[in-house]
């Protein structure tokens, strides 16, 4: 983070744990969804009411928010691809 020059605003611990819930409150907020598992990305344009395959797919196996989960104007990103990182914050 200290490398893009990205202000952390808001940091929630590992012991909180975030679920679908939190998931929809955050989509209710955002345009865009990018969501990185490893290499593989996907893509949402979120409506007035996120689908629940864009929520699944911020969810990990145990049902909680993965990390890292980044808001940065109204594109929320979820999981860690370098590519992605640096076209969203480069």
């Amino acid at each position: 983070m200290e490398a893009s020059d990205v202000q952390i605003r808001e940091q929630v611990p590992a012991s909180r744990k975030l679920q679908a819930t939190d998931a929809k409150a955050l989509l209710s907020k955002a345009a865009k969804l990018i969501v990185a598992k490893g290499k593989k990305v996907s893509e949402f344009e979120l409506g007035a009411k996120p689908s629940s395959e864009a929520v699944d797919a911020m969810l990990g196996p145990t049902g909680n928010l993965r990390a890292p989960t980044i808001v940065r104007g109204n594109t929320v990103l979820v999981g860690f691809n370098e590519g992605v990182f640096e076209e969203v914050f480069g």
